[in-house]
């Protein structure tokens, strides 16, 4: 896969079984918490202000939005924020069960999972469940510890250790959408499409 981002379009949201899951064109898959700031990752990512629209109400997606990268080279699947308090139990199972048929069921081609963390808030319970779903299903995985603006150097190496050893030695990359350089930008899009 290639590592410049030419163009991304959204391509569709599904909620279940749909054609663009065997289309044959590889996925790259983005999960985390509500409120991690996965739509701004994403948008960092592909160097647009608007692309995956940003919300101040976190839990907003409630399903799985498809974004063609690079007239489908691949795709940048942005999955609706899980463990967001302010749901109803109903509405937070029916996105739990949507994340996990996706990762687990759908046979979707992904080729690499981004778990994106607040680096602040570390590792929940959550998250390590995510880990573990993503390992059994031999998903190869990156975790992106993003808003690191908002911690010190000291602060940081230690929040990213104590990710390191929760996530038993995964890929972990400090980043923040806010304030990537182009650099930034560049090494953690290598990650991603690395085989």
């Amino acid at each position: 896969m290639t590592m410049k981002i030419a163009s991304a379009e959204f391509s569709r949201g599904i909620k279940g079984t749909d054609a663009i899951l065997a289309d044959g064109v590889p996925e790259v898959a983005f999960v985390g918490r509500s409120n991690v700031g996965k739509s701004s990752l994403i948008n960092s990512l592909v160097n647009r202000k608007d692309l995956v629209k940003t919300s101040n109400l976190p839990g907003k997606t409630t399903e799985i939005n498809f974004f063609s990268i690079n007239n489908k080279k691949c795709y940048f699947v942005d999955l609706p924020g899980y463990g967001y308090a302010k749901r109803s139990p109903k509405e937070k199972e029916s996105i739990e069960k949507l994340i996990l048929w996706y990762l687990m069921y759908s046979e979707a081609p992904i080729a690499k999972a981004v778990l994106i963390l607040d680096v602040k808030a570390g590792m929940t319970d959550f998250d390590r469940e995510m880990v573990r779903v993503l390992r059994e299903h031999d998903h190869p995985l990156v975790i992106v510890a993003n808003k690191a603006d908002k911690l010190n150097q000291k602060e940081m190496s230690a929040q990213l250790r104590a990710i390191k050893e929760a996530a038993h030695e995964a890929v972990v990359v400090q980043y923040s959408a806010t304030t990537a350089t182009h650099k930034e930008r560049d090494a953690l899009l290598r990650i991603i499409f690395e085989d």
